[in-house]
C-alpha cells in the first residue's frame, strides 16, 4: 500500500499549486465583486473572471482532472487524484475553475459510465467543456432522505415517454446561469424491490413542468451563483430515452457515482482544513494580547499540535479509502469510504472554529474566509448522507466480519 504520488501525478501537484497561487487565489476577490449580490438567483450571473480562468486552465492542460478516462480526462485513478483535489479545496472557486466542481464531476462520471452514446453527445461532452452546469435531484423535503428507500417522487414510463413528478431541495447548482440538466431520481415501479424501484433521467431545467421554487439559504447565505435550489416537477413529460440505463436502475448507478464523489468531497474538505490551519498559526504568530504571541498562550500550541495530528490521520484514512477503490472496487472501500465521510468533515469543522476563534471577532466577519470554511465543513457532515447513516455502514460491515472471523 504506497500513498506516495507517481511521477505524473507529482508533476501535476507542482503544475497545479503554481496555478492556484499564481492565477486562482489572486482572482478570489475580483469573483467576489463580480458576482451580483442579489437574493433572486434569477438576477445571478457568471462571474468574467471565472471564464477567463477556467480557458486558462484548459489551456495549461489542467482541465478534468477527476475523469479516469484518458480520453476526457486526466486518466488519474482515485489514490492519483486525491492530492490534486485537497489543493483545490485551499480555495472554493478552484474546482470549478479545473472542471472539477460537484455535482457536475458525479454527473460527468454517470454519463461516462452509464449514459448512452444519444445522452453523451448531448450532455457530457458540453460538460466536459465546461460550457454548461448541471443538478443533481434525489433529496427530497417531506421524507428523511437518509433514507432513499423513502423517496416519493416518481419517474413512470408511459409508452415512450417518462413521466416525472416530486419535489426536490438542495439541488446544488440549480440556480447556476449556465445550469442546463438536472438529473433526476425517481421511483419508476412501487412495487419492485427496493433497491430496484428507481430510475435516473436526465431532465432539461427548462423542460415544460420544471419550476425552481426557490434557492435555500446555506447559513444565511445563498452560494451565488450555483446555490442549492427546491424544484418541482409537475407532469414532466421527456423522451424514454431520457432514462439512464434503464427503469430500476437508480440505486446502481448511485452507488457506482458515490463511491468516488465521497473521496473528492473529503480530500477538498482536508485542503480547507489546511487553510485554516494555515491562518490560525498566521494569527497565532502574530497577533499579540497581554504581551505576547496568541501561540503562547493558553492551549493555543496543543490546539495547533492536535489539529496537525488529526488532519495528518484523516488524509491517511481517505488515501487508504481511494487506494482501496481502485485496487478492490467499490465494495471493499464501503466502510472506508463512509469512515472518511464521519471523520474528515468532522476535522475540517474543528479547524475552522479554532481559527475562528484565535481570529476573534475578526474570524466571524467576511474579512477572514473562516465562517465558509466552517459552514462548508458542517454542511459536508449533512450533505451525501448524514454521520449517523454513515457510522451505521461502518458498524453493520464490522459486526459482520468481526462476526465471520470468529467462526472460522
Amino acid at each position: 500500500m504506497d500513498f506516495a504520488p507517481s511521477a505524473r501525478t507529482q508533476a501535476l501537484i507542482e503544475r497545479l499549486e503554481r496555478f492556484m497561487h499564481d492565477e486562482v487565489q489572486p482572482a478570489e476577490g475580483a469573483y467576489a465583486a463580480q458576482l451580483s449580490g442579489s437574493r433572486d438567483h434569477r438576477q445571478w450571473r457568471q462571474p468574467a473572471v471565472m471564464e477567463t480562468l477556467k480557458a486558462k486552465a484548459r489551456a495549461a492542460g489542467l482541465w478534468n482532472l477527476f475523469l479516469p478516462d484518458a480520453e476526457h480526462g486526466a486518466g488519474l485513478g482515485n489514490l492519483e487524484y486525491a492530492p490534486l483535489a485537497e489543493i483545490m479545496g485551499h480555495s472554493f472557486i478552484a474546482p470549478e475553475v479545473f472542471n472539477c466542481s460537484a455535482p457536475d464531476t458525479g454527473n460527468m462520471e454517470v454519463l461516462h459510465r452509464y449514459g448512452s452514446a444519444a445522452q453523451k453527445a448531448q450532455w457530457l461532452a458540453p460538460l466536459l467543456a465546461g460550457e454548461i452546469r448541471s443538478g443533481f435531484g434525489m433529496t427530497e423535503p417531506e421524507v428523511a432522505s437518509s433514507d432513499a428507500t423513502n423517496m416519493q417522487a416518481s419517474a413512470i414510463i408511459e409508452g415512450d415517454q417518462v413521466v416525472l413528478n416530486g419535489r426536490k431541495w438542495w439541488t446544488t447548482g440549480a440556480g447556476h446561469p449556465h445550469c442546463r440538466v438536472v438529473i433526476f431520481m425517481g421511483v419508476s415501479d412501487p412495487h419492485a424491490a427496493p433497491h430496484a424501484r428507481h430510475a435516473m433521467v436526465l431532465c432539461p431545467l427548462d423542460a415544460p413542468g420544471v419550476q425552481v421554487e426557490r434557492m435555500l439559504p446555506v447559513f444565511h447565505d445563498l452560494h451565488e451563483p450555483s446555490g442549492h435550489g427546491e424544484l418541482s416537477f409537475r407532469d414532466v413529460r421527456l423522451p424514454r430515452e431520457n432514462v439512464i440505463l434503464g427503469p430500476g436502475r437508480g440505486f446502481e448507478i448511485a452507488q457506482g457515482r458515490l463511491g468516488p464523489g465521497r473521496i473528492h468531497h473529503c480530500m477538498r474538505a482536508l485542503g480547507a482544513a489546511e487553510r485554516a490551519l494555515a491562518l490560525l498559526c498566521r494569527r497565532a504568530s502574530t497577533r499579540v494580547a497581554f504581551g505576547q504571541p496568541l501561540i503562547r498562550l493558553g492551549g493555543n500550541a496543543d490546539i495547533v499540535a492536535n489539529l496537525r495530528m488529526a488532519i495528518e490521520q484523516a488524509r491517511l484514512l481517505t488515501l487508504k479509502a481511494a487506494w482501496t477503490l481502485d485496487t478492490h472496487g467499490t465494495k471493499a472501500a464501503l466502510s472506508l469510504i463512509s469512515q472518511i465521510k464521519v471523520v474528515v468533515p468532522a476535522v475540517a469543522q474543528q479547524a475552522a472554529d479554532a481559527a475562528i476563534q484565535v481570529h476573534g471577532g475578526a474570524g466571524l466577519s467576511d474579512d477572514f474566509p473562516l465562517t465558509a470554511l466552517y459552514a462548508y465543513a458542517r454542511v459536508l457532515r449533512l450533505a451525501d448522507g448524514p454521520d449517523e447513516v454513515h457510522r451505521g455502514v461502518v458498524a453493520k460491515i464490522e459486526v459482520k466480519q468481526q462476526l465471520a472471523q470468529a467462526a472460522r
